[in-house]
């Protein structure tokens, strides 16, 4: 039987998260030692451990049929292959930062000035979009050095928690675009991978819709029930049981994470009690 070709990223936390999440969809394969290609022992999939600069180019030939990058490694890229999920981890973004002494004001700041980056592609569709005139200067690597040896004023470049900048006089100003880990695809893919790729999203899906939500159980007297089950809509109703108490039921339902701290102190006033929250860890819909 074919088997569907995924490359990841060969180390760091983006290839972990991705491992992980292919894990969480109970696919079995060996991981470590080196091994640049593994299979699955439980599922139709090769996977490449490769650069993360060089999966682009390798989904668009076809040598893999997906892989998982960064959405700034998409667009830098600029290959004619489809985002077909966002994954929701690694978040980061791309920033234009400038030494931390410097008065800056706004984005004018940058005209006719040098922006050290390894994202020429993604920095000069910026620039043009807001009309800046700027040299970039491309670098492949220690982007934050340039202004401290006169090379730029300022650099652009990929920013999670900030200290990097810091430990190196910069200060961000001005957020570029915004990433996140995705599944590109080959954009001619023939109908048996197709097939296998379809099974690997639905269960992608239904592993990140469960970390979207949670199962919440809540005891509650049965004259607040429907005040209860407005607060506490379930997907479609809740699940709602007789408890031994008399006058006392158990309402049952699923709840988007993020809005259950909203809530919370609306079904205490309601009069719920003993309210658990548990993860799920897989969601069909």
């Amino acid at each position: 039987m074919s088997k569907l070709k995924i490359a990841l990223q060969k180390s760091g936390r983006l290839s972990e998260k991705s491992v992980a999440l292919l894990e969480e969809c109970g696919l079995k394969f060996p991981n470590g030692g080196g091994k640049l290609i593994t299979e699955s022992s439980n599922f139709p999939v090769e996977i490449l451990f490769l650069r993360d600069d060089d999966i682009p180019q390798y989904v668009e030939q076809n040598v893999a049929h997906i892989g998982i990058i960064g959405e700034n490694v998409f667009l830098e890229s600029q290959k004619s292959i489809s985002i077909i999920e966002k994954l929701n981890f690694s978040g980061c973004r791309l920033s234009l930062a400038v030494p931390k002494e410097t008065d800056y004001e706004g984005l004018n700041f940058f005209n006719n000035k040098k922006i050290a980056t390894s994202y020429p592609n993604i920095l000069g569709k910026y620039l043009r979009e807001n009309n800046i005139s700027a040299t970039v200067e491309v670098i492949s690597g220690s982007v934050e050095i340039a202004p401290g040896i006169g090379l730029a004023d300022g650099i652009c470049d990929i920013v999670s928690s900030g200290s990097t900048l810091l430990s190196n006089g910069l200060k961000e100003v001005v957020t570029v675009f915004k990433s996140q880990a995705v599944l590109v695809a080959n954009q001619n893919l023939d109908s048996e991978m197709q097939q296998i790729l379809n099974k690997l999203l639905f269960r992608i899906r239904s592993v990140q819709k469960a970390k979207e939500n949670k199962y919440i159980l809540l005891n509650s007297p049965n004259d607040q029930l429907e005040k209860i089950i407005q607060i506490l809509p379930g997907m479609n109703s809740p699940t709602i049981l007789p408890l031994a108490k008399e006058g006392w039921s158990s309402l049952h339902s699923v709840i988007g994470e993020e809005k259950f701290w909203d809530i919370i102190d609306e079904l205490k006033e309601a009069g719920a009690e003993g309210i658990l929250v548990v993860p799920i860890e897989k969601m069909i819909l």
